[in-house]
């Protein structure tokens, strides 16, 4: 029975779970964000453009800015060329092992970016261990050839591909059989069907792919600082960065209006992924039939060779370098027998403090951050989608910001918002706290959407008769919504926890003595030049990686349809 109006038990007990939850996650999506853009324009002082017309007036801004937009244009030119060539095989084709091939074309993408710079740096150049090894490295004093703005696009736009990928893979497996049967019914054969019916109808996902590319390749912060700092090749975030390591909290004003700059061009850029996909869905409403699928004949061994031979090439080869790299005593030491060691591994698991402080500080960020998370977002994806209004819309909208923003510039607006918590003089800059309550905005839609996806899957009937009996909100969601919904909770878990784990732009700006993470430590350590013990901490990230999203792979199968990014 379902109960109606005012008595409506469910709806009394989410009236009252609605300001509870609701106001905090509003508060800590959008709280920082006006907090930055009070500091860049002197809201509450006075508000005057004088400090931002200073900022951006100065030659290190545009030339900056310009570089941003420039490696960032080129490295979603690549991914472009990477993830689309994928995209179109893998969805429209016979190929085999396709889940194989996603999850590897997916594993750069989950490699923190500075890792990837790391390891590719490790194949090019006059040092790298393989290539001398090999006896193929070039003469001592050679430029490294990745320190340039080609090697930060180059970098870029493989470690971004699978965005690309991922979008333009779920706008072709919207395009249906029946047109393409219709276009051969009418003589068309080859590429006229895909000129003219296939490559029209996945323009929009490509084009809001491109956007989203776009966007996260501008805010990335370890590519650019590990390859463009060593060349004086400044992009905003890594400017952002200089400017507060050298000055300290006196240019927060000054940093507060380059996050900004760097935060409008990105949410044009959202903005402008989200008119995209509102056009994806034009000319196939309403058609049914198998999803398009087209037969390679004889050519399938030899386009599946190219594609296993490109992952072999992006993801192989560098983690091969990265691994000779850490199984070295000295840096630029050939690889052979008498050479080879686990001592650096040895020293950075076991040994040294700094590391293992790092350890443990990014394995209790990523633990209690997905723990927190999963708490947080069962309720409220089942008030988003139990009781749409204005309120959870609006939070459902919101909780997307501080993750499509650059993450440089949600550290800006957390060092702003907690550097002295209003009405006390308490002070978390400098703290784990400070970086777990950004983890907490950054990642909340990372846990949400696929909790969401699961809860709204299932049928209210259950809950209303369980209302009826009396159960009040807290045991529905106990007994009912949270076992259903529990492997797609513990998939989005592990998601943030992968994500956590690995994460530098944060924490790069909001770390002290003590605080240091993963990511830091590595930058921190090739920048002092201990390439081998970097290349070992890394090693043993990567290796972490890859078992988290086994395990993610291994349960998908259990988990409902979306859950996973990389699944279909």
């Amino acid at each position: 029975m379902i109960v109606s109006g005012d008595r409506n038990p469910i709806s009394r007990s989410s009236d009252r779970l609605i300001p509870l939850l609701l106001v905090p996650v509003a508060l800590i999506s959008l709280g920082p964000i006006l907090r930055l853009l009070a500091e860049g324009f002197g809201l509450g002082d006075g508000a005057t453009l004088a400090h931002a017309t200073e900022v951006l007036g100065r030659e290190s801004t545009r030339i900056a800015l310009w570089h941003s937009l420039v490696t960032a244009g080129a490295g979603t030119l690549i991914s472009i060329l990477i993830g689309s060539a994928f995209a179109f095989v893998v969805a429209l084709t016979d190929i085999r092992a396709k889940s194989a091939l996603v999850f590897c074309l997916m594993i750069p993408m989950m490699i923190p970016p500075q890792i990837t710079a790391l390891a590719w740096m490790q194949v090019t150049g006059p040092s790298s261990v393989l290539l001398r090894t090999l006896g193929l490295a070039p003469p001592l004093g050679s430029p490294q050839p990745l320190h340039s703005a080609g090697g930060i696009a180059l970098l870029l736009g493989i470690q971004h591909a699978s965005i690309i990928f991922l979008t333009l893979r779920a706008g072709l497996r919207m395009i249906p059989a029946d047109l393409v049967e219709a276009a051969r019914i009418s003589a068309a054969r080859g590429w006229r069907v895909w000129a003219q019916i296939v490559l029209p109808l996945s323009l929009p996902s490509l084009a809001a792919g491109a956007a989203m590319t776009f966007v996260t390749a501008l805010g990335n912060f370890g590519i650019p600082a590990m390859l463009g700092i060593p060349a004086r090749y400044s992009t905003l975030p890594t400017l952002i960065y200089q400017r507060l390591a050298a000055m300290g909290p006196s240019v927060l004003s000054e940093v507060a209006i380059l996050a900004l700059v760097i935060g409008s061009v990105a949410i044009l850029g959202v903005l402008a992924a989200r008119l995209m996909l509102r056009r994806r869905a034009f000319g196939l409403v309403g058609l049914s039939g198998q999803p398009l699928s087209l037969s390679l004949g004889a050519s399938r061994p030899f386009v599946e060779t190219l594609l296993w031979g490109f992952i072999a090439l992006i993801l192989v080869l560098p983690l091969m370098a990265l691994v000779a790299t850490s199984l070295i005593p000295a840096y630029g030491v050939p690889l052979s027998f008498d050479t080879l060691t686990v001592k650096a591994w040895h020293e950075v698991l076991f040994r040294q403090p700094v590391t293992r402080r790092a350890y443990l500080n990014s394995l209790f960020l990523a633990t209690s951050a997905a723990l927190i998370l999963m708490v947080v977002a069962l309720p409220l994806a089942w008030l988003i989608s139990r009781r749409p209004n204005w309120a959870t819309r609006a939070v459902d909208t919101l909780v997307d910001l501080p993750y499509a923003l650059p993450g440089v510039v949600l550290a800006i607006a957390c060092i702003l918002s907690f550097m002295r918590i209003p009405f006390t003089q308490i002070t978390l800059y400098g703290t784990l706290a400070i970086i777990l309550l950004a983890y907490l905005s950054r990642f909340l839609v990372v846990m949400l959407r696929p909790v969401q996806a699961s809860v709204s899957q299932l049928d209210p009937a259950m809950e209303e008769a369980a209302a009826s009996a009396g159960a009040r909100i807290g045991r529905r969601l106990h007994t009912i919504v949270l076992p259903l919904a529990a492997p797609a909770a513990a998939a989005g878990a592990i998601l943030v926890f992968l994500t956590a784990v690995n994460e530098l732009t944060v924490s790069a700006l909001l770390w002290a003595a003590g605080t240091e993470t993963l990511g830091v430590v590595i930058f921190n350590l090739e920048d002092s030049g201990e390439t081998v013990m970097a290349s070992a901490l890394a090693g043993s990230i990567v290796a972490l990686v890859i078992l988290l999203m086994g395990v993610v792979q291994f349960a998908s199968s259990r988990l409902p349809k979306g859950t996973v990014p990389w699944q279909g």
